[in-house]
């Protein structure tokens, strides 16, 4: 492996539901179960609600290291909790309606937000993936930040696995990046003229009280707050262990390429991003997607194909070339998890059935 490649980890978040496929209130019991049974790769960690749990790699420098660590988180957390009746649910939105909102996890930071953000919190019910990719210091950030912005709607379709919430199909592949922007911080990041102006927004959201500390920047890419990472926040959580490290593969991929290119980032005003993004939250990887440069619609294969051999050097000198094409051609001939969703929904109109798909049950 080359010294020079830059790391990169991965995040995942997953709902805890019953035997029927219902929110289940077991999340932080499933949490502390696994993590009293798992190695010593990667870190599990509770959510928001008591009816979700997360996953952590290790920092990782191959696509086949991410991809071990993320089968065996999963597999940990689905094994414990199978031990309390209950199933892990790997989906972007809950997919069957609830009477009542989940409970908030016991965590005075969460009970906080719970307090200060009502509905928004308590309501907006969502599962992402993060990725994490190593970057020299925050002011060649700002300007990778800047770089990477117009291939978010890309990357959004990658991952789409929200088609079919609260028991219907909602139009959207990713019906939680629709939910996810309701919070005042969230949504694509502005093109940054320099750190400070980064800053200076941040700081208006503290006086404003529109976030409470700086762990709710919510921007679908920022600078992370505890390591020296760009996080990409963009994405559902994938159906996949597979599709989670493409996602990661390709992430890493850009950064590269924009620290090697001293071009300055790309105008593109926030208003068109969030259209854009709006459209690719619609469409997800079979449908279409606004192309980077010229704002046109084109099938998403053929974006993400570009995506690929833009960032193939990268991918080549980290051994992720042939994973990436590999993943991205799987992509375009079976779909992604939205897709799947939708094709197990159409037989019967049961989300209860897209349950069994998503956790594996027969």
């Amino acid at each position: 492996m080359n010294p020079d490649v830059l790391t990169f980890g991965i995040e995942e978040e997953f709902f805890v539901v019953d035997r029927h496929g219902h929110l289940s209130q077991a999340g932080d019991d499933v949490v502390d179960a696994a993590e009293a049974a798992a190695d010593d790769h990667g870190a599990l960690q509770h959510e928001l609600t008591r009816s979700q749990a997360e996953a952590a790699t290790d920092v990782c420098r191959t696509h086949g290291e991410a991809l071990r660590q993320l089968r065996d988180l999963r597999g940990g957390l689905a094994a414990a909790a199978r031990r309390r009746g209950c199933r892990l649910l790997p989906a972007g939105a809950p997919l069957l309606s609830e009477v009542d909102p989940p409970s908030i996890t016991p965590n005075p930071r969460y009970e906080r937000m719970a307090e200060h953000f009502g509905a928004t919190a308590r309501t907006s019910l969502t599962c992402g993936c993060h990725v994490h990719v190593a970057i020299p210091g925050k002011e060649q950030g700002i300007r990778v930040l800047g770089w990477v912005r117009p291939w978010l709607p890309a990357l959004l379709t990658l991952t789409a696995n929200s088609a079919i919430a609260d028991g219907y199909d909602t139009g959207y592949s990713s019906w939680r990046y629709q939910q996810w922007s309701r919070w005042p911080s969230a949504g694509p990041p502005p093109r940054f003229a320099s750190l400070d102006e980064y800053e200076s927004i941040v700081d208006g959201w503290l006086r404003a009280g529109s976030i409470l500390d700086r762990g709710m920047i919510y921007w679908d890419v920022r600078l992370s707050e505890k390591q020296p990472t760009l996080e990409f926040r963009i994405a559902d959580v994938a159906a996949t262990p597979e599709e989670a490290v493409l996602l990661g593969v390709l992430a890493r991929g850009l950064v590269a390429t924009a620290l090697a290119d001293d071009a300055p980032p790309p105008e593109l005003s926030n208003e068109v991003l969030r259209a854009q993004l709006w459209r690719a939250s619609r469409e997800g990887a079979t449908g279409c997607c606004p192309h980077p440069r010229t704002g046109d619609l084109e099938p998403a294969k053929a974006v993400l194909d570009e995506l690929v051999e833009l960032t193939a050097p990268a991918l080549e000198a980290a051994g992720d070339l042939e994973f990436a094409r590999e993943g991205t051609a799987r992509l375009a001939a079976e779909g992604g998890g939205a897709d799947r969703q939708r094709r197990v929904f159409a037989e019967r109109r049961r989300g209860e059935d897209v349950v069994d798909l998503l956790t594996g049950s027969d």
